[in-house]
């Protein structure tokens, strides 16, 4: 693991979706249906599945057949992120105020009708994602919830994440992926029903399609390659801060695993220890590619430039393990998601403390947060007046109509006279 004394700013990661090939895509199943869906999926997914849905009695067999110790942890990580989801989902109520005498502003907190959750199930099937984006889902409210995620080969999906889909409650779980699958989300087809909004992490194929379909449904983000960064210092135990490296770095060969410290001896052992896990764990083929491209080790000067790099960077997690963990944090306000203190691991945010592990990448978490209950919200706007109250507002909004030279405007306004 290399040690720098700076980062570039923008990490440009490789990509193997052709923008072109996806349009292609997006356009025969949008045209052809179900049979474009079948041939693609033939061709491109690891099989064609019995049915577009997978019919409630399977995902049922497929809960009743893990073992309890997997039911049990399923169960303990749904129990939190509902839990969270729903205290979130109160945060956002609907308001009205008495803007001027008998003229009322207000808004509305209404759920989008029907969601789809992408669901990855290519190098590790994720079942933990069909919690994190299904649950938060429902507990806003939304009525028709359904799961993406490709069939394996010559079958339905993977077992967990169907188990997954029963245990959340979701409405449908479609064994579709891809380009293909989200081309059947957004345009419909005989089979699967159009969604308003698309959500959840997928390969360079997925967010090229998320990318190109989005104003023909809403999409939450275009995910890029995971990433971490942990701020320490000397008083962190060095064994455990590697280990969160490489929890990162084995999620792809193009993660991104960031070590900050203002600590230059700590930075040594830190590589050290890397290094020697990394030789120990059973996914090292991936994790090495991760930690030999993109694992750094940043020195800086001090803390503020340790806050300074963090809200630049704005990583999808970021971790704090320094002896004035709490102080740091406050000063940082650009991130995915924060996990604060040695015993706030960011593995544990990824299945279980309750909020939702879909984050925003590629420095996105400069201008948005990850996805929640809020996510499935519109937050619509009303106006309401009584009879004769509007009348000081018909003058103002006539004339500065009148300034923008739209006449038919103001002579509405005037009509409320």
């Amino acid at each position: 693991m290399k040690l720098v004394d700076h980062l570039p700013l923008v990490r440009g990661a490789p990509t193997t979706a052709s923008p072109a090939r996806v349009t292609t895509i997006l356009h025969d199943v949008r045209d052809r249906g179900d049979s474009a869906l079948r041939d693609w999926s033939e061709q491109l997914d690891r099989g064609i599945p019995p049915a577009w849905t997978v019919p409630h009695e399977v995902l049922e067999a497929a809960w009743n057949g893990l073992p309890q110790a997997d039911r049990d942890a399923l169960d303990h990580a749904a129990r939190n992120i509902r839990a969270f989801a729903e205290a979130q989902r109160k945060t956002l109520q609907p308001m009205e105020m008495e803007i001027e005498p008998g003229v009322f502003a207000g808004q509305r907190v209404v759920p989008v009708d029907r969601v789809a959750c992408y669901v990855p199930g290519g190098r590790y099937p994720l079942p933990s994602t069909v919690l994190m984006t299904v649950i938060p889902a429902l507990a806003a409210g939304v009525p028709h919830v359904v799961v993406l995620t490709p069939p394996k080969q010559n079958g339905w999906p993977d077992p967990h994440i169907l188990a997954a889909a029963f245990r959340a409650g979701a409405t449908a779980v479609h064994p579709v992926g891809g380009a293909q699958g989200i081309a059947a989300a957004a345009y419909g087809t005989e089979s699967i029903a159009p969604v308003d909004l698309i959500v959840g992490p997928g390969n360079s194929w997925v967010t090229e399609a998320k990318r190109q379909v989005y104003g023909i449904v809403g999409i939450d983000a275009l995910a890029g390659p995971s990433e971490v960064m942990v701020l320490c210092d000397a008083h962190a135990d060095v064994a455990t801060v590697a280990a969160d490296l490489l929890a990162q770095a084995e999620h792809d060969p193009d993660a991104e695993a960031l070590a900050v410290t203002d600590d230059a001896d700590f930075a040594q052992k830190l590589a050290a220890e890397v290094h020697r896990q990394l030789d120990l764990l059973p996914t090292r083929d991936v994790a090495a590619q991760s930690i030999v491209k993109h694992g750094r080790i940043v020195v800086v000067a001090d803390r503020a430039a340790m806050v300074e790099l963090a809200n630049e960077r704005a990583p999808e997690h970021l971790e704090i393990v320094t002896a004035d963990a709490e102080a740091l944090a406050a000063q940082c306000t650009s991130y995915g998601g924060l996990f604060i203190g040695h015993d706030a691991a960011e593995v544990l945010g990824d299945y279980c403390t309750g909020p939702s592990h879909v984050l925003p990448t590629g420095r996105a978490g400069r201008y948005t947060g990850g996805l929640s209950a809020l996510t499935f919200l519109k937050v619509l706007s009303t106006q309401r007046a009584l009879p004769g109250a509007a009348q000081g507002l018909a003058r103002t909004a006539a004339h500065l109509a009148r300034v923008e030279g739209l006449e038919a405007h103001a002579r509405a306004a005037e009509q409320r006279k």
